[in-house]
């Protein structure tokens, strides 16, 4: 085995019939990333946990290879503060030496699942992109980085105080993962603020270069991130102020609209922004997130592995007899091979039966449309009656954004009418409570007349509702008229 100065540090590339003995119970010293044959990145990475009484560091490292788990624990190594960083022991970068051979028989003992690697993961890996964690300590590299940040974040975020951006970016109580392109070029990042004794930190800014998107960047990054915080520091929990280009980005990402976090534990520390939706995430601890698609991926296949055991999906049959003179119909109970497999005529008509209505496609972007528009802020949320104690006394029937998408997805608006009353029913409820002059009444109208110019574009809904067309003509009047 020779050494390989390209290799990652800490890392060792194994020869695949060493990692099938590893998981048939031999050790493997150190923490392991074999490498096929064929090039593709095959097992799992380590993770740093510190022991709590003062001894050395122990690192996991986990070899996932079939359904099979083989962990092997070993103390961390110390490094001596004369070493220097780039004095790396032999022992810790070793190539797979080609004159081991592989024989058929231990090949084909593991099935290989090619794994798609995004753009952003094969950049890294070699060696053209990487990710610095900075924050203010006045050293010449970490002020390039993070002024590489705040262009990015001043560039992306137009509507946020190019001031204020730079006052977080470069406060010292906040801390900046940045991806870097060599020499010094920075193309995105996220700056978040910790906060430890609390357990959760703050996404404050996240953003991508403009003509580095699309690689898969934003992803990669967030799972940096979060195996960065989980390994360094108490934190538990994600929270962050998204816009409404940011919602799905952060879904993606494991954040939910849905604060589990009870509010004394975060309210008054979290910047709060108008019109942006709070999100939360909260991490797996076992989990490590650069790995979860391969993982995701090695479950699909052990699934389907053990489904292709029981599966008569694969087998090919002759075409029934009768065919031979032309098609014709016949009785799918006369074919044997059906009529073993327990179909029935009524499993045939539950599997043409629509699994939702007519409609419910162009009601789910309308919906997802007016959640995302940039007036829908108020009503993203039932009222809080903590915070506003009389509103229920006021408002008999509540309703609100969230509550329409529940209904909406237990099949509650069968017609464009039904969505239409709940959606009146939000905006009505707010010009009722509120007065006209204040933002949420401006809100109101706003989103409404969003509505409207939506729904006059679905043909079907116009033919489908004829007594709203003048009513629309005229609600667009007064909209304009309030707006005004």
């Amino acid at each position: 085995m020779n050494t390989d100065p390209k290799l990652p540090d800490g890392q060792l590339y194994l020869p695949l019939l060493l990692v099938e003995q590893a998981c048939q119970g031999a050790l493997v010293p150190g923490p392991v990333r074999a490498l096929i044959s064929d090039g593709n990145v095959f097992s799992a990475d380590w993770n740093r946990n510190t022991m709590q009484d003062g001894a050395n560091d122990t690192r996991a490292c986990v070899i996932c290879l079939g359904s099979k788990l083989q962990t092997d624990m070993y103390p961390d190594t110390k490094r001596k503060a004369i070493d220097q960083l780039g004095s790396e022991s032999p022992s810790k970068r070793v190539k797979n030496s080609h004159s081991e051979t592989i024989t058929p028989e231990a090949e084909g003992k593991s099935r290989v699942v090619p794994f798609p690697e995004k753009p952003a993961v094969a950049e890294e890996r070699n060696g053209e992109i990487e990710f610095r964690v900075v924050n203010n300590d006045n050293s010449r590299e970490s002020l390039i980085i993070l002024t590489g940040l705040k262009c990015i974040f001043q560039k992306q975020l137009p509507k946020m105080p190019k001031d204020y951006i730079a006052r977080l970016v470069y406060d010292r109580t906040h801390l900046s993962i940045a991806i870097v392109k060599k020499p010094l070029e920075v193309v995105g990042g996220i700056t978040y603020r910790p906060f430890n004794a609390r357990e959760f930190a703050e996404i404050v800014f996240c953003a991508i270069s403009s003509d580095q998107q699309v690689k898969g960047y934003g992803a990669h990054l967030m799972s940096h991130l979060k195996d960065y915080v989980k390994a360094t520091s108490p934190i538990k929990h994600f929270l962050t102020y998204a816009d409404n280009y940011a919602i799905g980005y952060f879904k993606k990402q494991g954040f939910t609209k849905e604060i589990t976090l009870e509010k004394p534990i975060w309210m008054g520390y979290i910047k709060d922004y108008e019109g942006g939706t709070i999100m939360q995430c909260t991490m797996v601890p076992r989990i490590r997130y650069l790995e979860v698609g391969r993982m995701l991926l090695k479950q699909k296949e052990a699934v389907a592995a053990k489904i292709r055991a029981f599966s008569k999906s694969h087998i090919v049959h002759s075409p029934p007899k009768e065919w031979k003179n032309g098609p014709c119909k016949i009785d799918p109970m006369s074919i044997p091979a059906i009529k073993a497999s327990g179909w029935s005529p009524d499993m045939d008509e539950l599997a043409r039966q629509p699994r939702h209505g007519p409609n419910y496609n162009q009601l789910l972007h309308l919906l997802n449309d007016m959640q995302n528009h940039g007036s829908s802020w108020p009503f993203s949320q039932p009222v809080n009656r903590d915070e506003v104690a009389d509103y229920y006394d006021v408002i008999k029937e509540p309703m609100d954004l969230s509550t329409m998408e529940q209904k909406h997805e237990k099949d509650l608006y069968p017609t464009p009418e039904d969505f239409i009353k709940d959606a009146k029913l939000i905006f009505d409820n707010c010009r009722k409570y509120n007065n006209e002059t204040t933002p949420y009444a401006k809100s109101a109208n706003k989103l409404e007349k969003f509505m409207w110019s939506q729904i006059k574009l679905v043909p079907e809904w116009s033919v489908s509702i004829p007594s709203r067309s003048a009513d629309v003509k005229n609600k667009l009047t007064v909209l304009k008229h309030l707006a005004e």
